[in-house]
């Protein structure tokens, strides 16, 4: 008998929430960017209601967008390295799974692959990359740079750069490892591989020194929506993660990123899509749109200007008026698919320019779900049903408050709908996802030949 399928969730966290005012709630983290223990709050509540995974964003720079007022209001400005923060956090859980972002645009693909593969073995098998391509265009000025790479630059150089990564978590056979203290042999030499990759933009011999893990590699995870993202995705990805703010762009997502996936020779078993949801929870629906409207009423104008600056990629939004119509603009060489998205949004609705503002602090792009645990989890079993998601990348507004609303009340709710586990599957974040071990790919070589 086949097992019913089950939605997957992953814990989507900014330091204080997703929403550009969370620190400013009475009961919200405030110190999330320097407190570990507010971390490891977080990571046991995500842990608690069964979350397959913890997803970290990042930015390897202060955004250089907006006003110094701005800036002086922000809580998102100083946060944790990811990798250090999910390897401690490795510590505190069992089960959760463990998604740092890290860029292929201002990083080298042996030192990614390493620290991806030490938090695997430290985890028992619980990490995942997500691959981004660096829509910060301050990051530049932190690696040695003036100008941000260009959009096809940078996804060609993704491309590449995966290619390596993955080859360099495949350097050791499972069983290369002997370690047998009678006869003195630890290794079989010849189930070490090296790699040597010598392409466009990086030559890397290996092989890598960390061993194959319980889940024998990382997840790789990608979140570009664009043309080019989504070959990208259909090429490496094992979980997609897409902005889509409404059902139909979804779906077309969803069904255009699966047809994708012959041409690299994979299958949909291969992949899961998951959506962010920013969803705000009340035991009715007024309760609900309270909470929305009190988080809403946090926001300084400067603030939701400058971080509408930042998600679009465009900057000098302050000089236009702020009840006037959003300003015509070219494509950004940043974020350029949520750029078309939040922009489409505008026209759609006729957005005033602070309209568009609030519509972009806190979901920014994502999925907004406002109402009961039965409504959320009624908006969320229609897209999973319907072919629009596997999951969704759940995005808390402030914390720890809006996860606890989520664990407390609309967990129970699909669990009782018999939409997501009761319990773990396994220890390893592939046997959670239900994602295929893969093996080696020597091994697969040799299966081959045979």
């Amino acid at each position: 008998m086949t097992a019913p399928r089950m939605m997957k969730l992953g814990a989507f966290v900014h330091e204080t929430g997703q929403h550009v005012a969370a620190w400013r709630h009475p009961d919200a983290y405030a110190h999330s960017g320097t407190s570990f223990a507010e971390a490891a709050s977080v990571a046991r509540t995500a842990e608690r209601g069964k979350f397959d995974l913890l997803f970290l964003a990042d930015s390897a720079a202060v955004s250089v967008f907006g006003s110094a007022d701005s800036r002086g209001r922000m809580a998102k400005l100083v946060k944790f390295e990811p990798m250090t923060l999910l390897a401690a956090l490795a510590a505190v859980t069992t089960h959760l799974g463990l998604v740092a972002t890290s860029t292929t645009t201002y990083a080298e693909p042996y030192t990614l692959a390493r620290q991806f593969a030490s938090l695997d073995q430290i985890s028992g098998g619980r990490s995942g990359w997500n691959l981004v391509t660096s829509n910060n265009e301050a990051e530049a000025f932190n690696h040695g740079l003036d100008k941000h790479a260009a959009h096809a630059d940078r996804y060609d150089r993704a491309a590449e750069f995966a290619e390596v990564v993955n080859g360099l978590w495949d350097s050791w056979d499972d069983d290369a490892f002997i370690r047998d203290k009678d006869s003195g042999v630890y290794l079989d030499p010849a189930k070490m591989h090296v790699l040597n990759h010598r392409g466009k933009h990086f030559a890397v011999r290996g092989p890598l020194n960390v061993a194959r893990s319980a889940q024998g590699r990382p997840v790789l995870v990608q979140a570009g929506a664009s043309d080019t993202g989504r070959d990208l995705a259909a090429r490496v990805a094992e979980l997609v993660f897409t902005a889509q703010d409404n059902f139909e762009r979804a779906c077309e997502f969803y069904t255009d990123v699966i047809a994708r996936l012959p041409r690299f020779g994979r299958t949909q078993a291969d992949v899961k899509v998951m959506p962010g949801i920013y969803p705000v929870v009340g035991r009715t629906e007024a309760d609900a749109r309270e909470k929305y409207d009190f988080l809403q009423s946090l926001i300084h104008p400067s603030v939701g200007i400058a971080v509408l600056e930042h998600t679009i990629g465009i900057g000098g939004l302050d000089k236009y008026p702020l009840h006037g119509p959003v300003p015509e603009m070219g494509d950004t060489n940043g974020p350029l698919s949520r750029q078309r998205l939040l922009l489409e949004a505008a026209r759609r609705e006729n957005m005033t320019l602070w309209q568009l503002c609030l519509h972009n602090a806190g979901p920014r792009g994502h999925l907004l779900a406002i109402g009961t645990p039965a409504q959320v989890a009624d908006t969320m079993e229609h897209w999973f049903r319907n072919g629009a998601a596997d999951g969704f990348n759940v995005m808390p507004a402030w914390l720890p408050g809006s996860l606890d609303d989520f664990v407390d009340m609309v967990i129970p709710e699909l669990q009782r709908r018999g939409l997501f586990r009761t319990e773990y599957e396994g220890p390893t974040l592939r046997e959670n996802l239900g994602l295929p071990r893969p093996p080696g790919r020597w091994r697969q070589m040799e299966l081959v030949a045979q």
